[in-house]
């Protein structure tokens, strides 16, 4: 387990919870302005048997926001502010991944583009997972659900593109 090399000042880490924080709401907060349609969107889609009803998205990104800003947190609070930028540059990488493939999909309708983009957001994500569980094993496995998401939402993607091919 590396060292823990706390910040001198406790405010330094108070600063990067309040970061963390908003960056994760902004991914939110972004994602849900470019989303505003998609539950007709999404249901009016030609969708494989295994997609889960427009209903389960929000709840479960709700809590993956939670858990991301928890490990996040976990992250910074075991190697300090400073000693974690390497670790939360892949964390902001991926929230701005995260973002984008709302945009991508629900806004602009590019099934393509979403698909390569999603497979992107799957590698920051998996690398940050790696990243985060070698400073602390506990914010590793809270990002774990989130790896498996996205896993998923990648499959998704890629059969809804497939089966709309005249709208995405």
């Amino acid at each position: 387990m590396p060292p823990r090399t706390p910040e001198a000042k406790p405010e330094a880490h108070w600063a990067a919870l309040a970061l963390i924080a908003a960056g994760t709401l902004l991914t939110a907060a972004l994602g849900g302005y470019a989303s505003v349609s998609a539950q007709s969107f999404y249901q009016s889609l030609n969708q494989p048997a295994w997609a889960p009803p427009a209903s389960v998205f929000g709840p479960v990104w709700t809590l993956l926001y939670l858990m991301m800003a928890t490990a996040a947190w976990l992250v910074v609070r075991r190697r300090g502010s400073t000693a974690a930028r390497p670790a939360m540059a892949w964390f902001a990488a991926q929230l701005v991944f995260n973002a984008a493939w709302t945009w991508l999909f629900f806004r602009w309708h590019l099934g393509a583009a979403a698909f390569v983009e999603v497979l992107m957001l799957l590698a920051l994500v998996a690398i940050t997972l790696r990243t985060f569980w070698r400073v602390r094993a506990l914010a590793g496995w809270l990002l774990l659900p989130y790896l498996v998401w996205v896993t998923f939402a990648s499959a998704l993607t890629f059969a809804v593109w497939q089966l709309n091919p005249g709208v995405l």
